[in-house]
């Protein structure tokens, strides 16, 4: 859902930038720019330490019971 938030936002981005006279390619550079950044940290959201998901035989058991 945040990507579609983010496209959304430099679609906007991009038309205000464009209608304020900034030429088209440079506004859309910093809609693109926004988007990379989303699906950079969408990508590597899970990977960060503590949004992973172990499975049971990865969980970490003590070692006397």
């Amino acid at each position: 859902m945040g990507l579609i938030y983010t496209w959304t936002t430099g679609l906007v981005v991009w038309i205000v930038l464009w209608a304020l006279g900034a030429k088209a390619i440079d506004a859309m550079m910093i809609a693109v720019a926004l988007l990379l950044v989303a699906i950079v940290a969408h990508i590597t959201w899970p990977m960060l330490p503590g949004n992973r998901q172990q499975s049971p035989e990865q969980a970490d058991n003590p070692p006397f019971t």
